[in-house]
């Protein structure tokens, strides 16, 4: 090559490199560049969700071992529309197909499919409507939580400049949800606001409204078909109104009358177990050749369509609970199933599976922690709580708050009334013997001490009453327009106190005290405007949180935590104890400061501080265990132990039951996982009583 053509060469190779470099110096700007807000926090609310199904995932075993597949078809059930205004055939798409989804045809509906084609009709139906219904126990809430998973895996590949345009995946349930107060907007970023830590920050419910207004979220609603009918119609209209994609998951006769239903939604029935998927998922684990037993279940299933055995193992529940009891076990022999005089109908050999299943749940296992409750222990405890709830509630909720119900008041009475009165009364002894002398203090101090016992006893006994959750969480407590009414009110009385005292022929007041004697008044009142105010009712703090003044409380307070919380229960259990004690605390403090300071100027530091204490301790002890539903349930517990033998620790056997797949949360309530278990369970109460 000449010279020259060395140059060129050298020449067009460095600018070739001058260009590359220019290229990667624009892409670095670029990725340095700060990213939309609303991309940020689509992208963390992605991860927060992921980590929270794929536990829920482990939890019901929906990965380990490999489930059994998702199996659907279009509904022939009266629960939507004409199909054409889910695909929209007109042209008039409200939802253009997600990145990588084709947009839904008829022929991809009506060829129905696995969970695969399941997400691609999630993303590419034109409504953006989507019914999950089946049958009790077919797996609906299973094919959510795997949809859940298969979005957002979708996601996490897509590209990043297509990836705002795929929404996240949430599930919520619909318990506490008042149409007619909130549009589903508004009420999804109220719920995501409570649940997910990135928006509860400030602004943190306004970024929620935005990504759903923006369409960044689709939502799953899981459980509507426990949801009263008028209510549900009211959601189901409320939710035809949304901005963003919807996935209801139902049973299919809760959404079979004429007002129960979501306009333009395509409804999918999630299908029975066919013999062949039950029959790889049962015979997977086993050595090869399997035991004769498992060998001639396997024949049954796969050749006798008919039989009870097959008609059984129809519902993924029957099948995983054959896996759990005969094959992960190794206990029992499953040729028991296999006899047809015991078990000669597909109900009776249900039921014997759902005999077996507490036993199976608390069976020790290499895979699974070990169980801190023996299966007879949580058989009568389930057996109970399974009555309780049918016997008591229409919905079908299993709320720890209802524990004080279910148990007789009075030794709970006499045990709180015998406490608060013995520390009353010894604290009344020790500070008037000191003050009044030991005949004074011998003479009040037992009257004091049956006095506070007694009304103690008598607030204790009302959290024995059916009630609402009372609200546990900080911002019901400390609304911004509660706490500001409060801070005027501290300010508005320490200036008007110190002013008094600085009128001719009186003793000057130190601007200090003033304020700090005046402090308890504006905590007082940020109580009584808020959903706090039962705390400091009774009490020299509590002048107004009487009915008179709800109307205040509803305009400056919000919508209580705890009716749209969709956290644990034991999270609600442990977080209302916990707020509650902390601010019986400190309205015993509030009090012993407003009080005591007073005292303290007027007739010394010693009997300010006896004052203070006396009526500090009142106040702490009344606000705090004394009114605490909490301490109300934990005491019933303990009565329950007693008289029923059920664990002393019944919220966290409660959390327990959950995590061995027996309970779901259904926001801070548990629920029966199946209807079928709870009325096995039922049953099973009313046969041993017999």
């Amino acid at each position: 090559m000449s010279r020259t053509g060395n140059a060129t060469a050298h020449s067009g190779g460095l600018a070739n490199t001058g260009y590359l470099l220019i290229r990667k110096f624009i892409q670095v700007q670029q990725s340095a560049a700060p990213r939309p807000p609303l991309d940020v926090a689509a992208d963390e609310l992605a991860k927060a969700v992921r980590k929270e199904w794929e536990k829920e995932a482990t939890l019901r075993r929906l990965l380990e071992p490999a489930p059994l597949p998702v199996r659907w078809q279009v509904t022939k059930r009266r629960v939507a529309g004409r199909i054409e205004g889910a695909i929209a055939d007109d042209g008039r798409a409200r939802f253009a197909p997600l990145p990588g989804c084709a947009a839904v045809t008829r022929d991809v509906l009506h060829r129905g499919g696995s969970l695969p084609a399941l997400h691609a009709v999630y993303g590419g139906l034109a409504s953006g409507r989507l019914l999950l219904v089946g049958e009790p126990a077919v797996g609906k809430t299973s094919a959510a939580v795997l949809l859940i998973r298969e979005a957002l895996k979708h996601r996490a590949k897509a590209a990043p400049e297509v990836r705002p345009h795929i929404p996240v995946p949430v599930m919520l349930t619909p318990f506490g949800w008042d149409p007619d107060e909130e549009d589903v907007t508004a009420w999804a970023a109220g719920r995501l606001s409570r649940e997910y830590t990135l928006f509860r920050s400030r602004g943190g419910v306004v970024r929620a409204r935005e990504l759903l207004a923006d369409g960044r979220i689709s939502l799953f609603l899981d459980g509507l078909d426990e949801v009263g009918g008028k209510q549900r119609a009211a959601m189901l209209g409320a939710m035809e109104l949304a901005s963003f994609r919807v996935v209801v998951v139902s049973r299919a006769r809760a959404l079979t009358g004429r007002r129960q239903r979501l306009s333009g939604a395509a409804a999918l029935e999630i299908q029975p177990v066919c013999a062949e998927d039950a029959s790889a998922y049962l015979m997977n684990p086993l050595p090869t050749p399997a035991p004769p037993g498992w060998q001639e279940l396997n024949r049954r299933l796969l050749d006798e369509p008919g039989s009870a055995v097959t008609e059984t193992l129809a519902s993924p529940l029957a099948v995983s609970l054959v896996r759990d009891i005969y094959a992960d076990t190794g206990g029992r022999p499953v040729d028991e199933l296999l006899d047809t005089v015991r078990f000669p109908s597909t109900r009776s050999l249900q039921d014997h599976l759902l005999d077996q299943l507490v036993s199976a749940a608390y069976t020790p296992r290499r895979e699974r922690p070990r169980p801190r409750y023996s299966p007879e222990t949580a058989e009568r405890t389930l057996r109970y709580l399974a009555t309780q709830v049918t016997r008591n509630q229409a919905d079908r909720e299993l709320r720890w708050w209802d524990i004080p119900t279910w148990t007789d008041r009075r030794p709970r009475m006499i045990l709180v009334g015998a406490v608060i009165g013995l520390l009353y009364g010894v604290s009344g002894l020790f500070t008037l013997w000191g003050t009044t002398g030991p005949v004074w203090a011998c003479l009040l101090a037992p009257p004091c001490a049956l006095v506070g016992g007694f009304l103690a006893a008598q607030r204790h006994a009302e959290l024995s009453d059916e009630q609402p959750l009372p609200s546990a969480g900080w911002r019901d407590i400390f609304p911004p327009g509660a706490v500001a009414l409060g801070a005027f009110i501290w300010l508005l009385s320490g200036t008007t106190s110190w002013l008094a005292f600085q009128l001719p022929g009186s003793d000057p007041l130190p601007a200090w005290l003033a304020y700090l004697a005046a402090l308890p008044l504006g905590f007082g009142t940020t109580l009584v405007s808020s959903r706090g105010y039962k705390l400091v009712a009774g009490t020299i703090l509590g002048t107004g949180s009487g009915p008179q003044y709800d109307e205040l409380r509803d305009r400056l307070s919000r919508r209580p935590v705890t009716e749209t919380r969709a956290v644990s229960p034991q999270a609600v259990w442990r977080h209302h104890i916990g707020l509650r004690l902390a601010l019986g605390l400190l309205t015993g403090v509030a009090i012993a400061v407003f009080a005591g300071s007073l005292a303290a100027y007027e007739y010394g530091v010693w009997k300010g501080v006896v004052v203070g204490g006396i009526a500090g301790l009142w106040a702490c002890l009344f606000a705090g265990p004394v009114g605490n539903l909490g301490v109300a349930a934990a005491l019933s517990a303990v009565q329950l132990s007693i008289s029923e033998g059920t664990p002393v620790r019944l919220v966290s056997f409660l959390e327990d039951a959950r995590r061995r797949n027996l309970l779901r949360a259904a926001g801070p309530a548990y629920q029966f996982r199946h209807d079928w278990l709870r009325e096995s369970l039922t049953s099973s109460a009313a046969r041993s009583q017999d």
